[in-house]
C-alpha cells in the first residue's frame, strides 16, 4: 500500500476498466455522478425560482450559494465572487444584528425565525424576516446555516397607516398585496366578563368541563370586513355571505384547539402576534398561511376592531420542504462512496478537523483506524472484479453495522478503509480495532453468489492529540502505523510509534 495522503485522492478504478464486469461497475458509478450533477442543477433552477431569499453559510460565515431573489433583498459586494464573499462582514447584516443570531442557530443548533426592522438596501429600509435553520452533519456537529427570507414590508406599513388615519387605513386595507380581515370580538369579550363576574375564575378548566362552550364563544365573534385578496385566498366570491357567516370549517382540523386559543388570549385581553396555521378555502383545499393579529388603537378593552392579516406561504413551506430535501439528498451524495455507500475522502477530509477542534476544546480524544483487507488481490484474481467489489460492500456493511454514532467509517480507496472514533483514547480503540477485525475474520463472504470466501484486516491506529495535532497528522500516522504493521504479517493490529532518533 501507499504510504501518502491526498486530500482527494482517485478511486483506484484503472484496473477495473480490464474486466467487462468492472466496466459495468464503472459504468453505474459514472450514471451516480451524473445524477449528483442532475439533482445539483435542479437544486439550484428550484432555488432561482423560489418567491423568497435563499441562502447558505458554512460554519466561518463563508457564502455557500444565494438565490437571484436573496441578492434582490438586500446589497451584496459586486467586486467579490460568491466564494470571496462572508456573511459576517456584510454592514447590513452587522448593522440589522442578524450576524449574531446566524452565529447562535450555529451554536443551538436549533431553527429561529427573526424579525429584522431595517435591513438597509440602496438608501430603503425593509422589514424582513429570516427563518435559519443549521445544516446538522450527522456526526452532530453543525457545517453552517441555510436561511429563508421574506420581505414584509408592506405589513408595517398597513398597521403604521391604521394608528395613522382611519380613511388611509381604509385604502390600505382594501388595496394591501396580502388578505387582509376584520373582526368584532366586543361581544365575545361582554360574555367573558360577565362569566368571570359569576365566579368562573379559570376560565381555561371551565371550557375543559363545557366543551360545547367553545362553539357557542365563536358563534360571538363578527366578521366586519375583508379585503379581496381574503376573498382569492379561501376561494370565496360572495363578500356579503362570507362576512354574515365565516365558514367554521376555513380553520381546518385544527378548529377546537385554535378556537380554545382565540377565546383565552380575548378573555385576558392580548394576542399572539403572529402564527402559522392550516386554513381551508370554501372548496376543502388545505393552505397554510402566516396572520398576524392586531388590536386596532382604541379599541384595546373591547375588542371591536380586530385585524388579522394572512399570508398565503403554501408555496414557501413547500419549496422550503423541497430545497431542504434536494440539498440533504445532494449532501449525502456528494459525501458518499457510490459503491459502498460509506462516507468519501471528501467528508472525512471535512469532518476530522472539525471534530479534532471540538475535541482540542473539550480535552477529549479522537482515535484513527487505518484498515486494509490482507492479500485482497487473490480474491479479485480467484472471482473476478465484480465479485470483489461485492466483497468490498460485505465488509463496509460490516465496518458499518459495527460502529456506533458518532464513530463512523470511510471508503478510503479499493480496499481500505478509514474508522474515526471520537471521545475514543488509544485503549478504547485497540477493543474496537479488535472487534471489527474479529467481526471480519469470522464473516464468509460471497454466499450469495454461492461462494464461500474468507478475508482477514491489518489496522493501524493513531490517536489525538498523544500521535498529532491535527487531522492531516492523524492520518498519517494511522497510515504509517498500518504499513509498519503489514510489513511484520498479517491480520495485525499495531500503534502508532514515533520514529527513533539517531
Amino acid at each position: 500500500m501507499k504510504n501518502t495522503l491526498s486530500p482527494l485522492a482517485p478511486e483506484r478504478t484503472a484496473t477495473l476498466s480490464k474486466d467487462s464486469d468492472a466496466g459495468d461497475l464503472l459504468r453505474r458509478c459514472q450514471q451516480a455522478e451524473a445524477a449528483l450533477q442532475a439533482l445539483e442543477h435542479k437544486n439550484r433552477v428550484m432555488g432561482d425560482s423560489a418567491p423568497f431569499g435563499i441562502f447558505a453559510i458554512d460554519h466561518e460565515g463563508r457564502l455557500q450559494g444565494i438565490n437571484r431573489k436573496m441578492r434582490d433583498l438586500v446589497p451584496w459586494p459586486e467586486t467579490l465572487t460568491l466564494a470571496e464573499i462572508n456573511v459576517y462582514e456584510l454592514q447590513a447584516f452587522v448593522e440589522a444584528g442578524i450576524c449574531d443570531d446566524l452565529r447562535q442557530c450555529m451554536h443551538t443548533k436549533l431553527a429561529m425565525i427573526r424579525d429584522y426592522a431595517c435591513v438597509a438596501n440602496q438608501g430603503e429600509c425593509r422589514q424582513l424576516r429570516f427563518h435559519f435553520g443549521p445544516v446538522v452533519e450527522p456526526t452532530g456537529t453543525v457545517s453552517g446555516v441555510m436561511a429563508f427570507v421574506e420581505n414584509h414590508t408592506h405589513l408595517k406599513q398597513a398597521q403604521i397607516a391604521a394608528q395613522e388615519s382611519e380613511e388611509r387605513y381604509r385604502i390600505l386595507f382594501q388595496s394591501a398585496p396580502v388578505a387582509m380581515l376584520e373582526r368584532d370580538a366586543s361581544a365575545l369579550k361582554q360574555h367573558l366578563d360577565a362569566l368571570r363576574a359569576s365566579g368562573v375564575e379559570d376560565l381555561d378548566a371551565y371550557l375543559t368541563a363545557h366543551p360545547e362552550e367553545i362553539g357557542r364563544c365563536m358563534a360571538l365573534i363578527k366578521s366586519a370586513d375583508c379585503n379581496n385578496v381574503f376573498l382569492d385566498l379561501i376561494e370565496a366570491e360572495d363578500k356579503a355571505a362570507i362576512l354574515s357567516d365565516l365558514p367554521r370549517g376555513i380553520m381546518g382540523p385544527g378548529f377546537q384547539p385554535m378556537a380554545r386559543e382565540i377565546i383565552l388570549m380575548v378573555a385576558q385581553g392580548r394576542f399572539i402576534p403572529e402564527r402559522e396555521m392550516t386554513i381551508r378555502t370554501v372548496h376543502g383545499e388545505a393552505k397554510r398561511v402566516m396572520t398576524r393579529v392586531m388590536v386596532l388603537a382604541g379599541h384595546e378593552t373591547t375588542m371591536a376592531r380586530v385585524v388579522i392579516s394572512l399570508v398565503d406561504i403554501s408555496a414557501r413551506v413547500a419549496a422550503e420542504e423541497a430545497v431542504r430535501a434536494s440539498e440533504q439528498r445532494f449532501r449525502e451524495q456528494a459525501l458518499h462512496d457510490n459503491l459502498t455507500g460509506l462516507y468519501n475522502q471528501r467528508y472525512l477530509h471535512y469532518s476530522l478537523p472539525r471534530l479534532i477542534q471540538d475535541a482540542r476544546s473539550q480535552g477529549h480524544p479522537i482515535s484513527v483506524l487505518f484498515m486494509d483487507l490482507d492479500n485482497f488481490k487473490r480474491v479479485v484474481d480467484a472471482y473476478g472484479h465484480l465479485n470483489g467489489s461485492r466483497a468490498i460492500q460485505e465488509v463496509a456493511a460490516i465496518l458499518d453495522a459495527g460502529l456506533r454514532p458518532p464513530a463512523y467509517a470511510v471508503a478510503y480507496a479499493g480496499d481500505e478503509f478509514v474508522v474515526v472514533l471520537p471521545d475514543h483514547d488509544l485503549e478504547q480503540a485497540l477493543d474496537e480495532a479488535e472487534e471489527l477485525q474479529s467481526r471480519i475474520k469470522t464473516a464468509t463472504f460471497l454466499q450469495g453468489q454461492g461462494k464461500n470466501v474468507h478475508l482477514q484486516a491489518s489496522c493501524g491506529i493513531a490517536t489525538f492529540p498523544t500521535h498529532g495535532d491535527d487531522a492531516e497528522a492523524i492520518l498519517s500516522a494511522a497510515d504509517t502505523a498500518l504499513f509498519d504493521i503489514k510489513g511484520t504479517g498479517k491480520g495485525a493490529i499495531g500503534q502508532y510509534q514515533k520514529p527513533k532518533i539517531g
